[in-house]
């Protein structure tokens, strides 16, 4: 279905919110929002794939609508994978269901920072912690961190802020355009953006690497760049350079 949310002037822009509106139209919204997010999702999938090798469990918290979890159980063949997806939104819960039919997954509506990872292989975070308070993501870095497998894998996906303004004026002017491209109207792209304002705070790509070193990942990749959209790979312990 074709995201027409923010279409037609409101009275009122409320916050985003990750409801049955937004569900109905999220795959549009993040295709034309995005850019990078089809090859983000697949490659994401195909590290954590590698990582988890024959067994093991994963997480995907701030699942939506599963589409971190499909990527990477179509990388995994052994019927010893299990993955646990994990919304806080009733709605994104039940279509996940309805997009996954796969014995190995797992589904959960629940806050992510009450999410137990222990033990886990591969934890994904899909463009989760921009959603967060600011004083939540260490906390919740840090849980990861000290629950997950030393060994184990955190893959974060996030939209960032350039620390150029001349370099962020670039990629802001790029995104709009992008966003054009794409069928969206100016007014919606406004609208959008306020409703945005008051829930999705981000941070600057070098801010997210020391918050992963000091939540307790020793070993950090950022394997992806794309203007306002960045990827990094990490992990508690020296794995990841060593890998073959």
């Amino acid at each position: 279905m074709d995201d027409r949310i923010f279409a037609k002037p409101q009275d009122q822009i409320v916050d985003f919110a990750f409801n049955e509106d937004v569900v109905g139209v999220f795959p549009d919204m993040i295709r034309r929002s995005v850019p990078g997010y089809e090859l983000v999702i697949p490659m994401g999938g195909l590290i954590a794939a590698r990582h988890m090798g024959t067994s093991g469990t994963a997480f995907d918290l701030g699942c939506s609508l599963g589409a971190s979890s499909l990527a990477l159980l179509a990388q995994c063949e052994s019927p010893s994978v299990r993955l646990i997806a994990v919304d806080n939104s009733a709605a994104m819960i039940e279509q996940a269901r309805h997009n996954i039919d796969d014995a190995r997954v797992s589904f959960r509506c629940a806050d992510l920072l009450a999410t137990d990872v222990s033990g886990a292989k591969v934890v994904m975070l899909n463009f989760v912690l921009q959603f967060l308070p600011p004083q939540a993501r260490a906390q919740l870095l840090g849980t990861i961190a000290a629950a997950m497998d030393p060994s184990g894998l955190l893959i974060l996906s996030e939209k960032v802020q350039d620390e150029d303004a001349r370099q962020q004026r670039f990629y802001d002017a790029t995104h709009l355009a992008w966003k054009r491209a794409n069928g969206y109207s100016d007014l919606e792209v406004s609208q959008k953006r306020q409703a945005l304002e008051n829930v999705m705070r981000v941070d600057s790509p070098q801010t997210h690497e020391q918050r992963l070193h000091a939540a307790g990942f020793a070993d950090v990749v950022q394997w992806f760049h794309c203007m306002n959209w960045v990827s990094f790979a990490a992990s508690p312990t020296q794995v990841l350079h060593a890998a073959n």
